[in-house]
C-alpha cells in the first residue's frame, strides 16, 4: 500500500479539529513558534502582524495537531535548538533539508494560521473562503513536502528550494523573523547568523544572485548588510514568473518528489529588474537605519549599497559605522 499524504487544499480542509500536518484527529494545539525561541527571545506577548493588519502575539499563533505530528515537530526544534544556539559554525554544517523543514514547519503553520482566520472572517459575513489557484497550489507543494516530518519522502534531482547562511555581527538578543507567504521567501536573523531561504524556486535564486554572493563569500557581514541581502532575495522571489511544479510518486517505501524543469520556455525565469521597486523593498528593510527612498534611489542606475562600492567590490562590514 503506498504512503497516504494529507492533501488540505483539495477540500480546504482546515478544521481546528484535524492536525494541520497529518489529517488526523488533532488532540492539542501547540504554538508555531518553538517554545525555547519564546521564552529565549521573550517573544510570548510581542505583537506579530497578520496579512489583514490585525496584530496578534508570537504565543497566539497556534495550529492543531496530532501527538505523531507534535513529537516529530518537536523533535525538530530540539535539533534546531541546539543547531541555532551553536551560532554560524554549526548552523551552516547542519542538515540542509532538516533545515528546510524548519523554516517550512514555520511559514506552512502561519500560512495555515493566517487561512483558518480568513475562514472564519468570510464565514462572519457569510461568504465562500478562496483565493488564487497559483497560490493554493505552491501551498500545496510545500505542505506536501513538510509531510517528510511524519512520512518517508526522497527529493529527487534539483532540490525544490534556496538557503543560503551569513556570519552577522548581530547584538546577543537579536531575533528578527521575516516571511512573505505568498512568495514563500522567509529570513531569520538572530546569534551571530543569518539565513535566507527561498522556499519553491528549485535553486534559482542562488543562480540568480550569484555574482553578489561569491562577492560577499564567508565575511562577516553587518546587519545592514544582511538585511540589503534579503531586499534582494525578497524582490527576486516578486519577479520570479514560474510556477513550480513535482512529480510525486507514493510508493510502499516512501514518498518521491521530483521537481520539474523551469527552462522549458524562452521566457526569462525572473522579469525585468526595477530599480525603484527594489528600493521601495529595500527601504523597508532598513528601516532600523531610517533611509529614504529618495536616498536609497537618488542614482537609479546604481542604487545605494552597503554591500558592493561603486567600483563592484565587496565592503568589509567592519567598516560601516553604523548601529548594529
Amino acid at each position: 500500500m503506498s504512503k497516504a499524504l494529507f492533501r488540505p487544499f483539495e477540500r480546504y480542509n482546515f478544521s481546528e479539529q484535524v492536525c494541520y500536518l497529518t489529517g488526523e484527529p488533532a488532540e492539542i494545539q501547540t504554538t508555531v513558534f518553538p517554545e525555547w525561541v519564546l521564552k529565549q527571545f521573550q517573544l510570548e506577548d510581542k505583537p506579530f502582524k497578520m496579512l489583514d493588519e490585525r496584530i496578534a502575539t508570537y504565543r497566539d499563533i497556534k495550529i492543531p495537531v496530532s501527538q505523531r505530528a507534535l513529537d516529530a515537530i518537536n523533535l525538530l526544534d530540539q535539533e534546531i535548538e541546539s543547531v541555532f544556539n551553536g551560532g554560524y559554525e554549526t548552523v551552516k554544517e547542519f542538515d540542509q533539508t532538516r533545515l528546510f523543514l524548519w523554516i517550512a514547519k514555520q511559514v506552512y503553520g502561519i500560512i495555515h494560521w493566517e487561512v483558518r482566520a480568513g475562514i472564519r472572517q468570510q464565514r462572519a459575513i457569510g461568504e465562500d473562503f478562496n483565493f488564487s489557484q497559483s497560490i493554493a497550489h505552491k501551498f500545496s507543494n510545500l505542505h506536501l513536502m513538510l509531510q517528510s516530518l511524519v512520512v518517508p519522502v526522497e527529493f529527487e534531482g534539483i532540490l525544490p528550494w534556496s538557503i543560503k547562511i551569513f556570519p552577522v555581527s548581530n547584538p546577543p538578543e537579536t531575533f528578527s523573523y521575516r516571511d512573505e507567504i505568498n512568495t514563500l521567501v522567509f529570513s531569520l536573523r538572530m546569534k551571530d547568523f543569518g539565513i535566507i531561504a527561498c522556499l519553491q524556486d528549485n535553486g534559482e535564486s542562488l543562480i540568480y544572485h550569484r555574482d553578489v554572493l561569491n562577492k560577499v563569500s564567508e565575511n562577516p557581514l553587518h546587519p545592514i548588510q544582511f538585511e540589503e541581502l534579503c531586499g534582494r532575495f525578497f524582490y527576486s522571489a516578486y519577479l520570479f514568473n514560474r510556477l513550480p511544479e513535482y512529480t510525486v510518486i507514493s510508493t510502499d517505501e516512501a514518498v518521491y518528489i521530483d521537481a520539474m524543469p523551469l527552462r522549458i520556455s524562452s521566457r526569462p525565469v525572473y522579469d525585468i529588474w526595477q530599480a525603484k521597486t527594489y528600493g521601495q523593498v529595500l527601504e523597508n528593510f532598513w528601516k532600523p537605519w531610517g533611509y529614504s527612498l529618495f536616498e536609497i534611489i537618488k542614482n537609479p542606475e546604481q542604487p545605494m549599497s552597503f554591500l558592493l562600492n561603486e567600483e563592484g567590490e565587496f565592503i568589509d562590514g567592519q567598516t560601516i559605522e553604523l548601529p548594529i
